[in-house]
């Protein structure tokens, strides 16, 4: 019966949920109808995965499946636009209290004030656009890979090929492929293929096949050369690699849903909301 409990948790419990302290977590169950009466923060992320899972399999039963999955990820993707734009508002507020004496050099290298001002924002902005992006599509990802598998989930995996780090991450352990999810990997940093390569022997290790899932490729030429390295170390092990249209191509297939699809209604909606503004 533990083994069968640790098995299920592999679940994905949105990642809110699982960020919220004991007394949120209470309140949100209790939202929910779910009881919640000497029950440890486990037991209720247990049951707040019991509730999804019913609600998920209910809708499938009757039809409805596809419906509610675009439902949760467009609810989804409002809730990110929604914290992206007050963590955007957030830090230009904050900027404006900011020690600017930095533009000298700016200035000293044609670049005014003000162009510089905007350069900074458009940093920031940047950065956390590109952590939203990668966060929402991976999740939504898999969504579709959880509607279409009920027993798979994220999980993780001691490190069988070193102590650093000591387990690895599997973002959807789907049967026996353990899939990595990336909206885009622009890295150019070797290190990155050392501790990939440690991951994916790993992940063999452990008796499952590693797949990568990368749905935008990079456009930088030493960037391109890691991600050609990578699929050579995904494919040396008996792996796949899938990116950019692959990537959409492999996740429609495997799950029936097509999420690229999906995105590009709710920019539609999104787009004649604004029109209509």
């Amino acid at each position: 019966m533990a083994l069968q409990k640790y098995e299920f948790m592999k679940q994905p419990i949105p990642k809110k949920v699982e960020r919220l302290n004991k007394a949120e977590l209470n309140k949100y169950c209790k939202n929910l109808g779910i009881d919640i009466n000497k029950k440890k923060k486990s037991d209720l992320l247990q049951a707040v995965y019991d509730y999804q899972r019913a609600e998920i399999d209910e809708a499938i039963k009757s039809g409805n499946g596809f419906k509610l999955l675009k439902s949760k990820i467009s609810s989804l993707a409002y809730e990110y636009a929604g914290n992206l734009s007050n963590k955007i508002t957030s830090r230009k507020a904050e900027m404006k209290a900011d020690d600017h004496s930095h533009y000298l050099i700016y200035r000293v290298l044609g670049i005014s004030s003000s162009e510089g001002m905007l350069i900074d924002e458009y940093q920031n902005t940047g950065r956390f656009l590109y952590k939203y992006a990668g966060s929402f599509l991976e999740e939504a990802a898999s969504l579709c890979l959880f509607f279409a598998n009920s027993q798979g989930g994220k999980t993780t995996i001691k490190n069988t090929e070193g102590t650093k780090p000591k387990t690895f991450e599997i973002d959807f352990l789907n049967g026996n492929d353990a899939v990595e999810l990336k909206w885009r990997d622009a890295t150019t940093d070797g290190d990155h293929i050392i501790k990939e390569h440690t991951r994916v022997k790993a992940i063999k290790n452990h008796g499952y096949k590693p797949i990568r899932v990368m749905f935008y490729y990079p456009q930088r030429e030493q960037a391109i050369k890691i991600q050609e390295t990578l699929k050579t170390i995904y494919t040396g092990v008996g792996g796949e690699y899938y990116a950019g249209d692959e990537a959409w191509n492999y996740l429609k297939s495997i799950t029936s849903y097509d999420l690229k699809a999906i995105l590009t209604e709710i920019v539609q909606i999104k787009d004649n909301e604004s029109k209509d503004n």
